[in-house]
């Protein structure tokens, strides 16, 4: 948590700093001009890349398939766009770095595969409820069980005899 917090007020100050670099090098307009653009980038990206994914999803649902592949490319093209979004040449770096296809695929499966390594863990360890066996909980006692029977009235004019206040 501090390293976020650290990583949250020393951003603003680095990207600052790139930007009066940059600034110094090519003038302030060009720079001002490249930071717009930037932003325009990311509007559009997001835009673009967040129809795209929906109608890619609903394709993937209707097949029948869950798409989860296609969740993480939207996902990763929404984090680029939202990064391009903010004012900022580190942030656009990064932010360019998501929407390389190369990229995306790299981090995709690293994240699979340390999901899988999760999964493995956990089952190893006994720590996943899904796992339990038919009729038990993770926990290993029995569940307790309520058997009831549903009472109805098959014709609304008669009134039901086990309910007072229809009599």
């Amino acid at each position: 948590m501090r390293a976020f917090l650290l990583l949250f007020l020393i951003f603003p100050v680095l990207e600052l700093y790139v930007f009066f670099k940059v600034s110094t090098a090519i003038g302030f307009f060009p720079a001002l001009l490249l930071i717009i653009a930037g932003s325009a980038l990311g509007v559009l990206v997001v835009r673009v890349a967040g129809l795209a994914t929906a109608l890619r999803a609903r394709e993937s649902l209707q097949r029948g398939e869950l798409p989860a592949e296609d969740m993480f490319h939207g996902l990763m093209l929404a984090l680029g766009g939202g990064l391009l979004l903010l004012p900022g040449f580190i942030s656009d770096v990064i932010g360019l770095v998501c929407l390389l296809p190369f990229t995306r695929r790299l981090l995709g499966r690293k994240m699979r595969e340390r999901a899988e390594a999760q999964a493995m863990r956990q089952r190893a360890f006994g720590d996943d409820p899904f796992m339990a066996r038919p009729g038990q909980s993770s926990r290993g006692h029995q569940p307790t069980v309520i058997e009831g029977e549903v009472v109805g009235r098959e014709d609304p004019a008669q009134p039901n005899l086990r309910n007072p206040r229809d009599l």
